[in-house]
């Protein structure tokens, strides 16, 4: 009886079925958007930015894991990455700012990459926050930081071993990334971003950004 309503089942949907599991292919392998919860890469990315994730960007994977099938290219620094990471047990977008074989160091929340202290420019400030334009090292892109600092803002690291990547959230005091969960291993790493496809305001009733359609990060 229950071979018999699959069987029928399947012949009434095939083509409906057949359409969704290659979409959850091409979602898990090739291309796929994510929610933005959090402000931790604000003010590039805000709350409720759906952004999309290129998953090809780096590997040609099987679909629905993360076997590598042949590598494409390796992150670079300034790629805003997608990656399951196992340490904090979420998915996290963040920005790569230390490849292997780099030193990362910060200073009150001024990078230096391999002992060369990037360059910033003031661009808004108030009451609590600051956000600036930082120059990693030929990749421009603003970054917010804490008037009042915390206790993310100075570290060092040791050389980065191959296969390991150091990444940052773009609101540098407010952000668990590599400074709380370590390295990111680059398996990890799913896909890059940058754009987003669209946007919702949690503070007023879910409704969509305008300015923030297909806005590239």
């Amino acid at each position: 009886m229950m071979k018999h309503w699959i069987c029928k089942a399947w012949k009434e949907n095939k083509s409906f079925l057949i359409f969704i599991a290659l979409m959850l292919i091409f979602r898990s392998a090739v291309a796929d958007w994510n929610e933005v919860p959090t402000g931790s890469m604000k003010p590039t990315i805000l709350e409720g930015d759906r952004i999309l994730v290129n998953k090809m960007a780096y590997d040609i994977r099987v679909p629905f894991t993360h076997i590598s099938l042949f590598q494409r290219s390796n992150p670079i620094r300034g790629d805003i990455v997608v990656f399951d990471s196992k340490a904090s047990g979420k998915k996290l977008v963040k920005r790569i700012v230390g490849v292997p074989g780099d030193i990362v160091e910060l200073k009150n929340n001024v990078l230096i990459i391999n002992g060369e202290q990037l360059s910033y420019e003031l661009v808004t400030s108030n009451d609590t926050a600051i956000d600036k334009m930082e120059d990693l090292l030929g990749v421009e892109h603003f970054i917010r930081v804490s008037k009042h600092g915390s206790p993310l803002s100075s570290f060092r690291s040791d050389v980065i071993p191959s296969g390991y990547y150091f990444a940052l959230g773009d609101n540098r005091d407010n952000s668990a990334d590599s400074r709380v969960i370590g390295l990111v291993p680059r398996q990890e790493i799913v896909g890059r971003s940058r754009h987003v496809v669209l946007s919702f305001n949690y503070e007023n009733y879910y409704i969509p950004r305008k300015d923030r359609f297909l806005q590239k990060l």
